[in-house]
């Protein structure tokens, strides 16, 4: 359990500058968890940071806090549905895209530090470690609770990640197969698509076109789609 934060690190940290290729995404955004969003279908981790995951809870004075779900409240907060620019800095082993990003008003990773609801990396630039230094004094977020790091938390807690399976049905006669479901650990893979000509198609994951499509919908299965008023697509 972590109690005082102290770390050679932030208070040395090294800016890091994106290259001048680097890719920007920009758009309104939704809050996934307290350092991940949504932008279009586009989950994007946001850079030198760790909040607590989703399901994680925190001592507060004794009693039991959802430091998790408080944590994805303030990113919200934060977003509050202001357009979003992300530069991209990196990959991480999921796969997701990692990004320094901002609304007009606020870098979205410094201010979770600032707030007290995410803390710094060992990588993070000077500011963040400024801005860590403050929701300590100020006693913030987890800095009013007894907390475990994200990381540690996440190593005592493992969770199997989702993926694209497809259910069998049991060897019984006049059994029904069930449908496919395309699903990973970040929600459903299905994208629906409303094309200028006013087709409303769906691409399913592994299918020409899949991943250049931008989704207006996501769907698990293929009746969802289709529930949806999608039809597949041909190629």
């Amino acid at each position: 359990m972590l109690r005082l934060f102290t770390s050679a690190s932030i208070a040395c940290g090294i800016v890091l500058s994106a290259p001048a290729s680097a890719q920007v995404i920009q758009g309104t955004a939704t809050a996934i968890d307290g350092d991940t969003i949504d932008m279009t279908g586009t989950r994007i981790r946001l850079a030198h940071i760790d909040a607590p995951e989703a399901l994680q809870t925190c001592d507060r004075a004794g009693d039991n806090w959802a430091c998790g779900e408080d944590a994805t409240e303030a990113l919200t907060s934060i977003l509050d549905g202001q357009p979003v620019s992300c530069t991209v800095i990196n990959t991480d082993v999921y796969g997701l895209q990692v990004a320094v990003c901002q609304t007009r008003v606020f870098t979205l990773g410094r201010e979770m530090v600032r707030r007290g609801m995410a803390v710094a990396l060992d990588d993070a630039p000077y500011e963040y470690g400024e801005a860590a230094g403050i929701a300590q004094r100020m006693n913030y977020g987890l800095w009013a609770s007894t907390f475990d790091l994200p990381a540690e938390w996440r190593a005592a807690n493992p969770q199997e990640p989702e993926r694209v399976v497809q259910s069998r049905p049991q060897p019984q006669a006049a059994q029904p197969e069930p449908e496919r479901v395309y699903r990973d650990r970040f929600g459903c893979l299905i994208k629906g698509n409303r094309s200028r000509r006013g087709e409303w198609i769906y691409h399913l994951p592994g299918r020409p076109y899949y991943e250049q499509t931008r989704p207006e919908e996501l769907f698990c299965t293929e009746s969802e789609a289709r529930a949806a008023g999608y039809r597949r697509s041909k190629a």
